[in-house]
């Protein structure tokens, strides 16, 4: 394991969102004595299936996985998410946008307690989506968006479960929970990303997915109904 190495890790099938969204990576500051790889994956069958492929071909400690449709504006990123992990060793999952508890629709968006901003494009128009900011460095969650994921750890991701498209964020972060470590989403003065994904599609298995997802982790979600 490389701890002064970041792996990027983008799975591909547009690649002119793809050459953007490198362009950004290209262009971050690297702190001294830390090299950067960008692992492209295309012609994958699932998300979690790539991620672990990159988790099994990567020797970095830390990996960010994105969209290809992210650009990472916030040129100081990778001193910043460093500065997090480096805070606290329990940090094991970064997320640019985040709730403090999954609600039980399982859909996080739909929770109360959001945290986080990202520029983003859901509603045709790319806009900023703004949520409240931590007053520390970060704050700790239960959820993030899957547009960025970014770890210090390897755990697998469910692709036992997850064969498709959606709810592999949620997933992983309950996955993370589960193994004792924290998800958080990072104090933001203005955005780190801009998010450029279009109308949001819910296609493609988007509730077959979600009834999976509250399936399996349906004793979680009902300790979280308690506790509320």
């Amino acid at each position: 394991m490389n701890n002064n190495k970041i792996s990027f890790i983008i799975v591909v099938n547009d690649e002119l969102a793809y050459e953007e969204s490198k362009y950004y990576i290209d262009n971050l500051t690297v702190p001294e004595g830390f090299d950067i790889e960008i692992l492209p994956i295309r012609n994958a069958e699932s998300i979690t299936k790539a991620y672990n492929y990159a988790i099994d071909n990567c020797d970095s400690k830390y990996k960010v996985y994105l969209h290809q449709d992210v650009m990472i504006i916030n040129k100081n990123f990778i001193e910043d998410i460093l500065n997090i992990f480096n805070s606290d060793k329990k940090i094991g999952l970064i997320g640019m946008c985040g709730v403090k508890t999954i609600p039980d629709s399982g859909i996080w968006w739909e929770g109360i307690n959001k945290f986080g901003k990202v520029y983003q494009s859901s509603t045709g128009v790319l806009a900023l989506l703004d949520f409240e900011n931590p007053d520390q460095l970060y704050e700790d969650v239960e959820g993030i968006d899957g547009l960025i994921m970014i770890t210090q750890y390897d755990l697998q991701w469910r692709d036992d479960i997850f064969t498709g498209w959606h709810f592999y964020d949620a997933s992983q972060c309950l996955e993370f929970k589960n193994k004792g470590y924290k998800v958080v989403v990072p104090k933001q003065d203005t955005p780190w990303c801009t998010h450029d994904c279009g109308v949001v599609n819910i296609a493609n298995g988007f509730y077959t997915y979600r009834d999976l997802f509250i399936k399996f982790y349906k004793e979680y979600l009902e300790i979280n109904n308690i506790q509320n």
